[in-house]
């Protein structure tokens, strides 16, 4: 469960700025641009194993593009409240875990792998805590403790049910539904019970970042299955006081020398000008690249926001001459970019008022589904002992109702909905507050990609495939680990190995799989590499 999935992660590039975004290209200028084979627009996960997959294949003529001052993308961190020495905690604003290690006699997860590759394991369990115990938990209603965690056993009965159903869609080319819909007809239905209401959704939205009326059925069930089944169920919350991102800077390492020429932070695209031949980018302080090959670690929402601008003057973040074709925008806007944000309170060591022995404190509103629904508490075992640190987790419109306010406007929120769950009396005023906007963050636009019902594989390939030499990769091209970081690793690879055959003369000189004439399902003939299905969504080593 977790933004881990979010996790994930690719540099964001673009901000709007006084000149008009799609104004013509000064040719005589671009004559100027400083000259590459590849350029890579974003140093998160994707970018960073974009390069190292052109490094492996001797192509080292390439450029990075990023946004902000340092690598690592949507796995960002800050410093928050105070310590006895009053020096700040760390904590992680975006991916917060690594999901699915490995089992012996299967795959292991490639995070993991490049987490121990860095640290070693043995002192990367010391940060990383392998035992987030998801039956450690209590659940409160407005009146203060309830126990509902028979619910929890309930909606499992109901989700395998789900999981049954999702294969014979698959397997027999039916169509697909939303995730409300099949587990109404797995005889779960919430809409009377705020406990219920609470229930799925720490069991679904905290996942997914979307509710299950947003949300496919069968790519949900592909989504889980690959990473927990095939890896394991195991979760590892992170805590590193370097910042989550240490792992992403370790993998630049092993190909980047310190200040290497070739990342460019804090460098702002505005425009990508594409030909059959080449691609130049344009960045917000007028210098430009000019490159043989792009590939866009955007986000999805960053891409939707230069496709389709929600600002008032309807500039995009970034602009594109010539305009993307319609096959690629349609796709671009087919997938859904969710919001998970959480909510960091400290309050005085000497008050802290839950149970520190206790990891998740789940509540059910009586009025709004998922309103400041699962507290995480950071002041117990392997944690962050003696923190006072408690954070809670919100999605989509919560998420944007948040991002909306004020602090001290969610503050009085939140802190209503605590001294409902722990007595007005117990709860005092926090000593530190703070969380992250991602929606209105202009490099990211959201935290992570989710599949919407109705979105067919051979749509979302249209999503992965190149425009000529501008390729597109990030975890929200990953038709099975979307939303994770091991997406966002494996596309970078894959597009990182295209580019690079591309360069040396012995690769696909078309590019990628895409699809003029779509179909409301897919064959089961068509679920193999070519559409990005690496691996069977059935195959299970993990501990299940």
């Amino acid at each position: 469960m977790l933004w881990l999935s979010l996790v994930i992660l690719a540099g964001g590039f673009l901000k709007s700025t006084a000149v008009p975004l799609s104004a013509p290209i000064d040719n005589a200028a671009t004559a100027q641009c400083r000259k590459t084979k590849v350029v890579i627009l974003g140093a998160g996960t994707t970018g960073i194993t974009s390069a190292q997959a052109l490094t492996n294949a001797s192509v080292d003529d390439f450029l990075i593009v990023e946004y902000n001052g340092e690598i690592g993308g949507r796995v960002a961190h800050t410093s928050f409240g105070k310590k006895a020495d009053g020096s700040p905690y760390t904590v992680e604003l975006g991916a917060n875990w690594v999901q699915g290690l490995g089992s012996e006699g299967g795959l292991e997860n490639p995070i993991w792998t490049l987490i121990g590759d860095m640290t070693g394991k043995e002192i990367q369990c010391d940060k990383c805590v392998d035992y987030s115990n998801y039956s450690s938990i209590q659940t409160f209603n407005a009146s203060g403790p309830d126990d509902f965690t028979d619910l929890l056993d309930d909606f499992d009965d109901a989700y395998s049910t789900l999981e049954q159903d999702a294969g014979y869609i698959l397997t027999e080319n039916l169509q697909d539904r939303s995730t409300r819909n099949g587990l109404s007809l797995s005889n779960w239905n919430p809409s009377r019970s705020a406990e219920k209401k609470a229930t799925e959704w720490w069991d679904f939205d905290w996942e997914y970042a979307q509710s299950p009326e947003e949300s496919s059925q069968l790519f949900a069930i592909v989504n889980y299955n690959t990473t927990f089944y095939q890896y394991s169920e195991a979760n590892n919350y992170v805590y590193d006081s370097r910042g989550f991102n240490t792992f992403i800077k370790g993998l630049a390492s092993t190909y980047l020398t310190p200040s290497d020429p070739r990342l460019l932070l804090n460098t702002i695209v505005r425009n990508i000008t594409h030909t059959p031949t080449g691609v130049t980018v344009h960045t917000k302080n007028n210098t430009c690249i000019s490159a043989s090959y792009a590939i866009l670690t955007f986000s999805l929402g960053v891409l939707q926001d230069s496709v389709n601008p929600s600002s008032a003057s309807g500039e995009p973040l970034v602009s594109f001459t010539p305009a993307l074709p319609s096959w690629k925008t349609t796709a671009i806007n087919s997938m859904s970019m969710a919001t998970y944000t959480k909510i960091f309170l400290q309050f005085p060591a000497n008050k802290v008022f839950w149970d520190t022995s206790t990891q998740f404190f789940l509540y059910a509103d009586p009025f709004t589904r998922g309103y400041y629904p699962l507290w995480q508490s950071l002041d117990g075992p392997g944690f962050l002992v003696g923190s006072g640190i408690l954070f809670v987790t919100v999605v989509n419109e919560q998420s944007y109702t948040a991002e909306s306010q004020t602090d001290a406007e969610t503050k009085t929120q939140v802190l209503a909905v605590l001294r409902n769950m722990f007595g007005a009396a117990n709860v005092p005023e926090p000593i530190a507050f703070m969380y992250p906007r991602w929606t209105t963050t202009e490099w990211a636009r959201g935290s992570y990609s989710n599949w919407p019902p109705g979105l067919t594989l051979e749509m979302h390939q249209n999503l992965r495939a190149n425009v000529g030499p501008v390729w597109f990769a990030g975890e929200h091209t990953h038709p099975e680990y979307y939303g994770f970081l091991q997406g966002a690793y494996f596309e970078g690879q894959r597009a990182g190995e295209a580019v690079a055959g591309l360069v040396n003369g012995n690769g696909n000189g078309t590019g990628e799989m895409r699809y003029e004439d779509l179909h409301g399902t897919t064959p089961v003939g068509e679920y193999t590499d070519v559409n990005g299905w690496e691996v069977s969504s059935f195959l299970a080593y993990g501990d299940v």
